[in-house]
């Protein structure tokens, strides 16, 4: 990171100086991401009953932040240096982009070994994937101002890093506020639980209240309400719906309850709803 910048300082490359500015954001993303992991092993206390696994995901929202704060840097210098060339020394540029493409490589290579579907890997991996990029870039920009004289080309090519490090930064935020706002995981089909359960499971004639989210992209959970038919046994019910929600949709946390005699909570609702009507009902005299 050090060399990157003093080396994009003595050439004049944006490329380069770009990249050492988002190795130091990198430097301090990953260590956010360690520490969101260490926060997430620590045990649930009577204030967080699913412990700190959200942590992973803030962290995730943090780097897509953090890259697109970057990405706008870059354009705006980029931009601004196509309406102004500034002479580089190609020499250096070449040599310290070669390191740096070393260096990002080792990188990158040892966290692409991790779990994909993890959002704090991911987003570790992005800025390290966007930091080789930005390697890249300033050796092809290196060689074709050696080669041809081409000036610009060192801000065009960190434009074009910057709208693919932009793609996947947007992604990635999409993601992280899409599991923050509890929505529905993007591989679940509710329709397909719903009719699953009514089809293979013996006494189901009804499913509703149902709801999905994710406590991070790997841990999904789902609440629901099943309607039985009259004689039905609840347990054996109970233990099929949970067997079915695991091997056919990878839930293992299912909170299920299980109803008789219409829905509990709709029940209430009416009786309350008939209870403040009588209440405003006039006295007959």
């Amino acid at each position: 990171m050090v060399v990157e910048a003093v080396g994009g300082w003595l050439s004049g490359s944006l490329a380069l100086l770009a990249d050492a500015g988002h190795m130091l954001t990198d430097s301090l993303a990953l260590a956010v991401a360690l520490y969101a992991f260490r926060l997430a092993e620590k045990p649930s206390d009577p204030r967080r009953s699913y412990c700190y696994q959200r942590a992973q995901v803030l962290a995730a929202l943090g780097n897509g932040a953090a890259l697109v704060a970057i990405v706008l840097w870059i354009a705006v210098e980029a931009i601004g240096r196509l309406f102004a060339p500034q002479p580089i020394a190609v020499g250096t540029m070449l040599v310290v982009a070669i390191m740096g493409l070393a260096a990002n490589a080792v990188a990158f290579l040892i966290l692409h070994g991790g779990d994909r579907n993890n959002l704090n890997i991911r987003g570790a991996t992005l800025h390290v994937l966007s930091d080789l990029l930005g390697s890249v870039a300033a050796i092809i920009a290196a060689l074709l101002i050696a080669l041809f004289g081409w000036v610009s080309v060192d801000p065009m090519l960190s434009l074009v890093v910057a709208a693919l490090v932009l793609r996947n930064a947007w992604k990635l935020l999409r993601q992280s506020a899409h599991i923050l706002l509890e929505g529905t995981p993007d591989w679940l089909d509710l329709d397909a639980v719903r009719g699953t359960l009514c089809a293979d499971v013996e006494g189901v004639i009804g499913i509703h209240h149902m709801h999905a989210w994710c406590l991070t992209r790997e841990h999904p959970m789902v609440t629901l309400h099943v309607e039985l038919a009259d004689g039905s046994d609840p347990g054996a019910a109970l233990v099929a719906i949970k067997r079915i929600l695991i091997s056919n949709f990878g839930i293992d946390h299912s909170t299920i309850q299980l109803e008789t005699r219409g829905c509990a909570d709709q029940n209430i609702a009416k009786n309350e709803l008939c209870l403040e009507g009588e209440s405003r009902a006039p006295e007959s005299v």
